[in-house]
């Protein structure tokens, strides 16, 4: 569901409280390895860009968090290690925020980050 929110900020303070700590972790680690790209709301969630491109968005949607523009970076043993992840040729779906591994996403988001 897309946000109508004016910020990044304001999106977070939408998301049902049993999904921010996840959500905010999420943006903590984007901002941090995607350190001098913009951070915007676009196609109405987080996204982040540079030269106009995202790189990197994610979303409390109905029944998970997502994290899009990953799944096309995906190695089998990448994978492997999305215990209980939902993984789309684009995106990567949570349906219980507490099984996020935090690790995994980082790894992850540093690998897109190299792409």
């Amino acid at each position: 569901m897309q946000s109508k929110a004016a910020d990044v900020p304001a999106y977070i303070a939408e998301v049902p409280a049993e999904r921010q700590a996840a959500i905010k972790k999420l943006r903590a680690l984007c901002r941090k390895i995607f350190a001098g790209h913009e951070e915007c709301l676009d196609y109405g969630m987080p996204c982040y860009k540079r030269d106009g491109v995202v790189r990197a968005a994610f979303a409390s949607q109905k029944g998970y968090i997502a994290l899009y523009g990953c799944g096309k970076v995906l190695s089998k043993e990448m994978k492997a290690k999305l215990v209980g992840a939902n993984c789309g040729k684009g995106c990567i779906r949570f349906t219980k925020p507490e099984k996020i591994d935090f690790e995994v996403i980082e790894e992850l988001l540093r690998e897109k980050a190299a792409a």
